[in-house]
């Protein structure tokens, strides 16, 4: 027997999100969405950080989203290859404007309701567990436009009508929820985070933390209705994990450390416990942040969640000297190098240890469920001569984080499941690209949306599937 035994129950997997695989942007009555205006390129990081106003497509720009790798139309073949490899779970998440195609109408939109039905039917008929996301990083753009997105208060509603929409119409077909992904990268990227743009002059962090309540508020409702519609449904955050580590023992970088954590632990802080952090009001008072909120707000958040789902890349390092000429410009959450950790291709570091140390921290400041939805390693394949694709570095990786995933939980840590990111190759949130691959399953597309978008099984989908069938007893 091996020492990575896990759970009878764990849920192996992996995850997409909409607004990198299906493709289809208009398809079916779909509105457009803060993804849909970021282009490849030169343009693409002013845009996500809502630098650069951009509410109008140009017919200049290439917009990896618009097609990205067609899973709505191939998303039999892409499940069926998904049961192959032996999944119990499939994180993927529900575009919005597919649903409310402007965001704002009282009625759905019956053919995106139609669509996902579809898709989870297809996930129930080879017995794999889907899990949704509501809020993947696509606000409806006619919402930014309209209302200024979640700078405004009327966001609570709209988000919570779909909610409620969604929990009523896949009753019995989907339990497993998150409300919003990586609901902190609001702070690092406030345009892709959370469709915010900025006025000239306006206090940003004003902007930023208003617009963070009004999604605390949205997401403790949209739990609370969850539970009320079925009493099965369970409700997680998500956060954008990894630990900041102090560049040195220096008190003051000791000091700045905690202080990044908690920037990013403040959204999982006020969703897991039902109110707002200790620390909070000092943040707010030296940024110049002023809360307009409504009484009931604080009765609402006392809705937490059932679990923390969380993301894991990389661990990130902290000095009280931090700025942008020592600061590794590969992740929008800004950190100093770690001269003792590897990096990746595009600069993330690479570091197992940090997964379990991120895991013990969750959960000793959290006391609930962990849910690891996304891990992997961005990386350029390249078929060979016969159409095959050797990724051995992304199996030496994956296997390193399982063994320390395993770790955490023989640390005392419960983890309901681990769906690694991109398990097919899909567009990435960073970058555009397609070149930044993670998936078992490659296709055939490049950076300039060329290609066959033909399915092709790596290496490591044959690895995966034999860590599945053995319940992670066999990682070789």
């Amino acid at each position: 027997m091996s020492d990575t035994e896990f759970p009878n129950d764990f849920l192996w997997g992996g995850a997409i999100a909409a607004n990198q695989s299906e493709g289809a942007h208009l398809a079916g009555g779909k509105g457009l969405t803060t993804v849909d205006m970021i282009p490849y390129g030169a343009n693409r990081m002013p845009i996500k950080l809502g630098q650069v106003p951009h509410v109008e497509l140009d017919p200049d720009e290439f917009y990896p989203s618009h097609n990205a790798i067609d899973f709505y139309h191939r998303y039999k073949e892409d499940i069926a290859l998904l049961a192959e490899m032996g999944f119990k779970v499939f994180r993927l998440s529900i575009a919005w404007s597919r649903i409310f195609p402007k965001g704002d109408e009282l009625e759905p939109n019956q053919q995106g309701l139609d669509f996902y039905r579809s898709v989870f039917e297809e996930c129930k008929k080879y017995g794999i567990e889907p899990l949704v996301t509501l809020c993947h990083f696509d606000v409806p753009m006619h919402l930014v436009n309209e209302y200024g997105s979640w700078r405004n208060r009327k966001m609570i509603t709209f988000f919570s009508r779909y909610a409620r929409t969604c929990f009523e119409h896949y009753k019995g077909l989907v339990k497993n929820w998150l409300t919003f992904n990586e609901i902190n990268i609001l702070l690092a990227s406030p345009f892709s985070g959370a469709g915010l743009l900025f006025q000239e002059g306006e206090n940003h962090d004003q902007v930023k933390y208003q617009a963070a309540h009004h999604e605390l508020v949205a997401s403790a409702l949209a739990t609370q209705i969850a539970h009320e519609v079925d009493e099965n449904n369970q409700v997680g955050c998500m956060l954008a994990g990894g630990n900041f580590y102090p560049y040195s023992c220096k008190p003051e970088d000791v000091f700045t450390a905690m202080e990044k954590d908690r920037e990013n632990l403040f959204f999982i802080d006020v969703q897991a416990r039902g109110y707002y952090p200790s620390y909070a009001q000092k943040v707010f008072a030296d940024k110049g942040v002023e809360l307009v909120t409504e009484p009931q707000d604080f009765e609402i958040l006392k809705h937490t969640v059932d679990f923390i789902s969380f993301s894991y890349y990389a661990s990130r390092c902290a000095s009280a000297g931090m700025n942008e000429g020592n600061t590794s410009a590969a992740n929008v959450v800004k950190s100093i190098k770690n001269p003792h950790l590897p990096a990746s291709d595009w600069g993330w570091v690479i570091d197992p240890l940090g997964l379990r140390i991120t895991m013990n921290t969750l959960y000793d400041r959290y006391q609930k469920p962990l849910f690891l939805v996304e891990n992997g390693l961005g990386a350029k394949d390249t078929p060979d001569e016969n159409g095959h694709i050797n990724d051995q570095y992304r199996i030496d990786y994956l296997r390193e984080h399982i063994i320390a995933m395993h770790q955490a939980m023989e640390d005392g840590v419960p983890l309901m499941g681990y769906t690694p990111w991109g398990c097919i190759d899909l567009v990435a949130a960073s970058t555009g690209e397609m070149s930044k691959r993670y998936g078992f399953v490659y296709v055939d597309r490049d950076d300039k949306g060329k290609g066959s978008l033909a399915r092709t099984p790596k290496q490591s989908f044959y690895w995966y599937k034999k860590v599945i069938a053995s319940n992670g007893k066999d990682l070789s």
